[in-house]
Order: structure tokens, then sequence, then C-alpha cells
């Protein structure tokens, strides 16, 4: 798997016209080593691949990498060992991650650059990698998502109006942690009546309201992230409420028809948008979907600002996540994530999606 990812990333040097490219941010490390060291990097050069770890990373790095990488435990100055690699290896051209680096640390590499070397500009080229998901990944992010729905499960067993938005959020989180997960995807979302409106809101110290109650939580496992998003009822909805929450639930299934292959990004969201626009202008401002990955939001996304001409593709997993907000009022989003193949998708979400009133 790992060789393989090395493979890949060796084809793009001569497209990007360098000798070598360094790999210092974290979630490139970890898509070509398989393990979390945010301080650590990687040497890939047209020959050979190379990974720097200090000494609280090197043992890992030695039982799981041997073989892959040529491991080393730096003992001198970056500009000496990472100079003699260089010359070695004949690098003239050294891409780096310039949406990455700061300046501060741009200017630091070069001046560890032996004599002739130089420094070029390598783009997203890596990113662009990432969203083809392999074997490996998908099973992460299945099994991921799998705590996630199973977490979900669980709330609607033991949620209470009497329980506050922070206690829903810490118990999703605590149910996932205690069945596998190593942390949870992101910051979890769980706001209820009047803060439902808010697509990002904070969960607070406040006993549930009646209305809608909106939570948006993920589980991590091995590194990898899932994300899904269920709206249920604390209380009997409103006939507006339940028109607003089958508005949202047909925007999702129109969208998810949609996707497949070669399918249009931005044509996808306006799907979504139409539908939601007609009856409710100017009430769903953000983008379909992202992709997920070893972030929580990765490219490609799902968007009426995505590049016109941006198509999915085999292994793209991405969220559909529609949602109808009305500020001071109520909102409701639901999300799944799916898998892109050459005919459709695999929807890694099994939660229901019917309206649960509680």
């Amino acid at each position: 798997m790992l060789k393989n990812r090395i493979a890949r990333a060796k084809s793009l040097l001569a497209s990007a016209n360098v000798d070598a490219i360094y790999v210092t941010s974290r979630y490139n490390h970890r898509y070509f080593t398989g393990y979390d060291n945010e301080d650590g990097s990687v040497l890939i050069t047209r020959e050979n691949a190379y990974v720097f770890a200090d000494f609280r990373y090197i043992e890992v790095a030695h039982r799981d990498l041997d073989g892959i990488f040529e491991v080393i435990m730096p003992e001198t100055p970056r500009a000496d060992y990472l100079g003699q690699l260089l010359r070695r290896d004949g690098v003239a051209r050294l891409g780096y991650e310039d949406h990455q680096l700061s300046c501060f640390a741009k200017e630091a590499l070069e001046n560890d650059l032996p004599e002739g070397c130089t420094l070029a500009p390598f783009g997203r080229r890596l990113e662009e990698l990432r969203e083809i998901k392999d074997a490996y990944e998908i099973e992460q992010m299945e099994r991921a998502q799998k705590l996630t729905d199973d977490a979900f499960a669980h709330i609607l067993t033991v949620l209470t109006p009497e329980m506050t938005e922070t206690e829903v959020a810490l118990e999703l989180e605590y149910y996932m942690r205690r069945h596998g997960a190593e942390d949870k995807s992101f910051d979890t979302i769980c706001v209820s009546g009047p803060s439902s409106s808010l697509p990002h809101g904070i969960p607070g110290n406040v006993k549930l309201r009646p209305g809608f109650l909106t939570m948006d939580f993920g589980a991590l496992v091995n590194g990898y992230h899932s994300d899904m998003t269920r709206t249920v009822c604390i209380g009997r909805a409103t006939p507006e409420m339940k028109a607003l929450y089958q508005t949202v639930l047909d925007a999702q299934l129109r969208s998810l028809e949609a996707i497949t292959a070669g399918a249009n990004n931005r044509a996808i969201d306006g799907i979504a948008r139409a539908l939601i626009e007609g009856d409710y202008p100017g009430c769903f401002g953000h983008g379909l979907g992202h992709g997920v990955g070893l972030e929580i939001h990765e490219s490609p996304r799902l968007s009426y600002v995505a590049p016109p001409t941006l198509t999915l593709r085999p292994g793209n997993v991405v969220t559909v996540e529609p949602g109808i907000y009305l500020a001071g009022q109520y909102g409701c989003r639901i999300e799944d994530m799916v898998l892109v193949t050459e005919n459709g998708y695999k929807n890694f979400t099994k939660s229901p999606k019917e309206l649960i009133e509680l």
C-alpha cells in the first residue's frame, strides 16, 4: 500500500519538473508513512524514499517502514543530512508544498539546500493523489462510519428533553470512543430549537429545546474520518417543519441519484440548490458536500463554487449534506458519506432518514 503511494508520487515528479518532493505537512506525511507525526518529514526522489523521525517516533518508523523507506533519525542540522541526500540523489530542483509552508519555513528550507539546488512549488498534487482512496482507506472510513451510525442508534435510546446540548454531544463522542474510535472527527455539532438554524452552531449547556435537534458528528479510525448529520424533532413537528424536512430529504435523495463517476460536481450541487431555492430562497448557503479522508474537509467539493469542469472520479469519498436554515426559527440538515464508483455510489451511511419525533 505505502509502496504504491510512493510510486504514484514519483510518477508526478517529471510532470512537475522537479527531481524530488520534500513533504513536511502532517496529513501528507501520514499518507505516505501510515502514522501520525506532525514533526516528521519525508523526501521522495526519483530513485529513493526517506523518512525522518526523531527519537519519539524512531522505533515506530523502523518497525513499520524499514524496507519501504530509508529510515533516518537526524542527529545533525538539516542542512547537513538533507544536503547530503540531495547531493547523493542528484536533486537540482526540490519540490515543496507551497500551499502549506509559511514564508519563514520556506526561507529556512532554502537556506538548508546545498549549492546548485533550488526550490520549486509542487502545488496541491499530493492532495490530488489523496482524492482517490485505496482499499485500505475505504475500509477505515467504513469502520468510522459504522461507529457513527451505531452512536446515532444509541443516542436515540437515551436522549431525553432533560439533557443539555452539551450532554448529547458528549454522549455521542463517548460512545464512539468507547467502541473503538481513536477520537471524534471534529467538534460535534448539537443544536436544538432556534439554535438549529446555525449550520455550525456550538452545543450549549442548555436543555434541549422543542423543535429540531441537529447532530453533526463523526468518528476517527486509524486517521480516517467519518461525517454524518441527522436532524430529529424534540416533541411534535409542525406541518411547516415537516414540509421543510421533506424538502431537505428530497434534495439529498435527488442529489444522491446523480452521484457517479464523470458527474459534474457543480451540477450535482445545483440539483439540491434548485429544489431548495424554489420554496426557501437564500436559506441554503453552504456547498452540498466535500471530500473526506485523512482530513475532515478535503477535495473534491460538491459546490456552486467548484471549478465548472470538475467531475467526480471513482474512489472519491464525498458528503452529500443539503440543509435549510431559517434564521431565528429552526434549521435542518441531512448528511451521508458516499464512495463514488464507476456506475454510481456506495453509501457508507446506514442511519434512517425519515423524520423522527422524540
